[in-house]
């Protein structure tokens, strides 16, 4: 960040405000090969902080060192100790820069214009990786290789069965209690605690490693869309994850990410509008007017519209006010709780949707298991 800081304060000082557009011309200029996210988080930094930097660089402070212990200075008392505090942003932007460094190069796929477009719309709902459930008590075994296992058998059902149709678009549904916990204490964002298989950085890990090797799969089919759904069980481990999987795939021209925290996210295919969230937040018979609203630009030329629902782990498919509104079955077992409760006797399975262009959604596509 030092090696740019002085020209984005020259620009700033010369009425170029936009911070998009100083981050823009910084990435063009320094060669960054950083996630455009990460670029204006840093000038936002550099901006915002420009004062106290000033003032550290005239005594001799690092300004990137300052976290904690006091200097009184002759216009700021500025808190400089050691410790670090815990800066989300900049955990972010530090994440993805160092990710960034290390992603392959992957080479463009040039593609032909398909006749008879299709878009696959995939969805492997609800995979919570960590997960243990005891056949001993449950009736079933499920665990994290159990769940590796399954997502992949899916993705290749899926794609076999969807060999008949041209497809030119696949949107990957990705998030949505992808893991089980949330911290080290196997629990939650709402600290409940959960029945666990291996550690938290295990399951990150092979989290990341499956969602890699789905990508890379699906993008040898057609170009891939990957849609992120905030959820419960992993508020943020799941955000931090989907955020290491775009830095990963920052050199590829064949994959795309919507990957802001927003709860409700909206693409177009054609004449679809396909809207998607993990459902557990806005009831469901609400989910059509704020689908309106939030993307009313699409609304009124889109004929087809969709939401694609997840959280309750079982199929429901109802039309509300011209929405059609599906929840999906989830590959994972039922642990303790879930059987405790009587929630176990739902099919499990991964499901995939094909649209048309013209005609909306035209096939759904499960693989059992």
């Amino acid at each position: 960040m030092k090696v740019y800081r002085n020209r984005v304060l020259e620009l700033y000082d010369n009425n170029v405000t936009n911070k998009a557009k100083i981050a823009r011309i910084i990435d063009k200029e320094f060669d960054l090969e950083l996630n455009p996210d990460a670029i204006r988080m840093q000038v936002s930094k550099i901006i915002n902080n420009r004062a106290i930097d000033n003032e550290c660089e005239s005594v001799g402070i690092d300004p990137d060192k300052v976290k904690h212990y006091w200097y009184k200075g002759k216009h700021y008392s500025i808190n400089v100790s050691g410790k670090d505090e815990f800066d989300p942003e900049t955990f972010i932007s530090d994440l993805t820069e160092e990710v960034s460094k290390w992603s392959p190069n992957y080479k463009k796929i040039n593609r032909k214009r398909t006749k008879d477009p299709h878009c696959l719309v995939f969805d492997p709902a609800d995979i919570h990786i960590g997960k243990l459930c005891s056949s001993f008590e449950t009736g079933e075994e499920y665990n994290s290789q159990i769940a590796v296992q399954r997502v992949k058998e899916g993705l290749d059902g899926i794609l076999s069965k969807s060999e008949s149709w041209n497809i030119d678009k696949i949107i990957f549904i990705a998030g949505n209690d992808v893991l089980h916990t949330d911290n080290p204490r196997r629990q939650t964002t709402s600290m409940t605690p959960q029945d666990t298989d291996g550690m938290w950085y295990e399951n990150f890990v092979t989290a990341k490693r499956l969602l890699i090797d789905i990508i890379e799969t699906l993008m040898s089919v057609a170009d891939v869309e990957v849609v992120y759904n905030p959820s419960n069980h992993d508020y943020m481990s799941g955000f931090m994850l989907l955020q290491c999987i775009e830095a990963w795939f920052n050199k590829c021209k064949n994959v795309t990410f919507d990957n802001d925290m927003s709860h409700r996210k909206y693409t177009v295919y054609g004449k679809n509008l396909i809207g998607s969230t993990h459902m557990d937040g806005a009831k469901s018979q609400d989910l059509p007017m704020l689908m309106a609203h939030e993307a009313s630009e699409h609304w009124n030329v889109c004929r087809h519209r969709y939401i694609y629902g997840h959280h309750i782990h079982h199929k429901t498919s109802k039309d509300v006010f011209s929405v059609c509104i599906e929840t999906l079955r989830s590959p994972s077992g039922s642990d303790s709780w879930h059987h405790r409760k009587g929630y176990q006797h739902a099919p499990q399975a991964v499901e995939a949707f094909i649209h048309s262009p013209e005609h909306g959604q035209v096939a759904r596509l499960t693989h059992l298991f």
